[in-house]
């Protein structure tokens, strides 16, 4: 059996891309525009030893499976495809395969690709979500490259979900390059701004800061005084530079230091964008009493982070793609939990908004800067790791759309006595 009958065998015969091998064997859809194209044997010993999304992702990851075309429309059409029609083997279909691919590719164990986080090296790093941990798991994902980030995420350097209008988020701009991104996360800091009621002479942390981007914001349209806080030397280090650069150095300030160790009490505002994701279920109620401690009475928190669409659904898969090779102890909760750890620790919830779709555009255009700049991306980080964001990125951008996970802001404020310090209508 050649591999493209066992391709036909396994999705069916009439799937909607073309598929070639290495033996000279295709199926599929002859004249699509995308495919894919499986380039050695090693492809077949990932595939048979982990029939799922990480055999795939192995293979894919480490150039011997190939995808031709769009990365997004492949796997859109291969989920509307295998979900519509099903995988229907019997056993002499799965018989046959075994036969015909050879015992040997199901026991002959080929080793990850070197971008995997295997659970054996996050194991000696210690507990999950301990302070030594936390740092190397950031460490794995952010301080990949600066220049690389430059490429994909443009000139914000905002690696959070932007926020855009009719006009900046029609789909024709994605392609276009015309600075519908920036335009899109300059909105998304304005409306943290506008939530937590920023004015002049305030000062806001930021917990989990990236690139800075809040920070200087906040300091540059707002007059406050910011000080921004991530795990990632690399993030602080480019964020230092930029606040010099424009000019922000009385107002805005990054450090590389744990969130853990900022001082309690002090400040009059808080933005956590993109930061929970990364606490753990266990951790959430002592990280929301953490940030209650350090606001002054009347403050307000501003939590932005990706979410599951249900409280009852797992928090992570150790065993999953985005486990593996994107997030290492990335954990995501619903949003009905994160605003209950919020209510425990003692605010107040006075707003809680949903931008799925939002995510997915921002996505989109990651993506399409990542394809517009793929060899000097290769160049700064190797083609396996320019790999990785090709497929995780498409196939987030599947997911918001399906509503697998979604984006939530949710406002609270620690309250001054009984009183908000929120007016009537907010404006946002």
């Amino acid at each position: 059996m050649r591999l493209a009958e066992i391709f036909e065998r396994v999705v069916g015969p009439d799937a909607p891309i073309r598929f070639t091998a290495y033996d000279g064997s295709s199926a599929g859809a002859p004249n699509s525009d995308v495919a894919l194209h499986v380039r050695t044997p090693v492809a077949v010993n990932y595939l048979a030893q982990s029939p799922n999304a990480v055999g795939l992702t192995r293979a894919y990851v480490s150039g011997h499976l190939d995808v031709e075309g769009d990365m997004y429309t492949v796997l859109r059409r291969m989920s509307d495809f295998v979900l519509a029609e099903g995988v229907n083997l019997s056993l002499g279909d799965l018989a046959g395969i075994v036969r015909s691919v050879g015992w040997v590719k199901f026991v002959n164990r080929v080793a990850p690709p070197p971008q995997e986080m295997r659970v054996g090296r996050l194991a000696a790093m210690g507990w999950r979500h301990s302070r030594e941990r936390d740092a190397e798991v950031i460490h794995h994902h952010y301080d990949v490259s600066n220049a690389f980030y430059e490429l994909v995420l443009g000139p914000s350097m905002t690696y959070t979900c932007a926020v855009f209008d009719d006009e900046d988020g029609a789909l024709g701009r994605v392609e276009e390059f015309d600075g519908a991104l920036e335009s899109a996360q300059f909105r998304k800091y304005e409306l943290v701004s506008r939530k937590l009621g920023l004015e002049r002479g305030m000062r806001l942390l930021d917990v989990g800061c990236g690139w800075g981007g809040m920070v200087m914001h906040a300091a540059r349209e707002h007059g406050v005084k910011a000080l921004g806080v991530t795990l990632s030397k690399e993030q602080a280090e480019w964020a230092a530079k930029r606040i010099a650069q424009e000019g922000l150095s009385e107002l805005a300030e990054v450090r590389h230091m744990d969130y853990r160790d900022v001082s309690d009490g002090s400040y009059d505002r808080i933005s956590s964008i993109g930061l929970t994701e990364h606490i753990g279920a266990r951790n959430l109620d002592s990280y929301f009493a953490s940030l209650y401690a350090k606001l002054v009475p009347g403050g307000r928190l501003l939590n932005h982070c990706i979410t599951r669409p249900r409280n009852d659904l797992k928090a992570m898969d150790p065993k999953g793609v985005i486990n593996r090779y994107v997030f290492p102890d990335g954990e995501l909760e619903g949003p009905g939990a994160i605003q209950t750890s919020m209510n425990d620790a003692g605010f107040e919830i006075r707003h809680q908004e949903n931008l799925r779709e939002h995510y997915a555009l921002t996505l989109r255009h990651w993506g399409a800067n990542l394809d517009r700049n793929w060899d000097e991306a290769v160049s700064l980080v190797g083609e396996g790791t320019a790999r990785v964001w090709r497929l995780y990125m498409a196939g987030c951008v599947l997911g918001f759309e399906r509503n697998v996970v979604q984006l939530h802001q949710i406002l609270g404020v620690r309250l001054d006595g009984t009183d908000a310090r929120m007016p009537l209508r907010p404006a946002f």
